[in-house]
């Protein structure tokens, strides 16, 4: 992440995510931790911590519902759909460092 602050707002005022701990603040570099029931995620300003524009895939269940919650957010630089991929369906979302996060439910077999 590059924006702190914007990164807090995607994953805890858009996405719902808490805060379970930060490192750092300010000017130095900052690492922290968020999360929503079972989903965690860390995330780092630290140099040579991975590399914007990464994807990450996030099994999830009832994708609808959580696509619903998000779409009744004011978040004006998102308006994600849902589509189907493979053997199942995916709801694609950029975070603030150009992260690709794929929200996967499987719907066959």
């Amino acid at each position: 992440m590059s924006d702190v602050a914007a990164t807090k707002r995607f994953y805890c005022d858009y996405l719902g995510c808490s805060v379970d701990w930060q490192e750092g603040d300010g000017d130095r570099p900052v690492y922290l931790q968020v999360s929503r029931d079972r989903l965690t995620v860390q995330l780092s300003s630290h140099h040579g911590d991975g590399t914007p524009g990464t994807a990450v895939i996030i099994y999830t269940e009832d994708l609808t519902a959580f696509h619903r919650e998000l779409d009744e957010k004011e978040y004006p630089f998102l308006s994600p759909g849902i589509e189907p991929h493979g053997v199942g369906r995916v709801m694609t979302l950029l975070d603030p460092a150009s992260n690709l996060l794929r929200f996967f439910e499987r719907t066959e077999g």
